[in-house]
């Protein structure tokens, strides 16, 4: 899994994540994320563009991260999802609890 900050636009941080996002890896993902929201970002845009597959883990990992970025009255939008990655957010109910792009520039439209 890669993850790393593909840079800023209007205030949005952006995220590329590429890979697996699975039992393994959902820690070094959380942990990726939740450094930067330390360090003050509070609007994340992450482009799963290249993210081949998610498992539960990484859904916890998500829904994680979007509790924080609530405590700090912040926002994370998701992006770019393949087919196969958002059959996984639909079944698990998750793409009615975060926002989802089909874009970048759409994302950055929604925040």
């Amino acid at each position: 899994m890669e993850v790393e900050n593909t840079g800023k636009e209007k205030d949005r941080f952006i995220i590329t994540v590429k890979g697996r996002v699975d039992a393994v890896t959902a820690p070094e993902f959380e942990k990726r994320l939740e450094e930067w929201i330390d360090e003050g970002e509070t609007r994340l845009i992450v482009d799963l563009g290249g993210l081949e597959y998610i498992s539960s883990a990484g859904l916890r990992s998500i829904l994680t991260i979007a509790k924080k970025m609530k405590t700090k009255q912040g926002q994370i939008v998701l992006c770019g999802l393949r087919d196969t990655v958002k059959e996984v957010f639909d079944i698990s109910g998750f793409s009615t609890i975060i926002p989802l792009c089909e874009s970048v520039d759409a994302a950055i439209g929604k925040t």
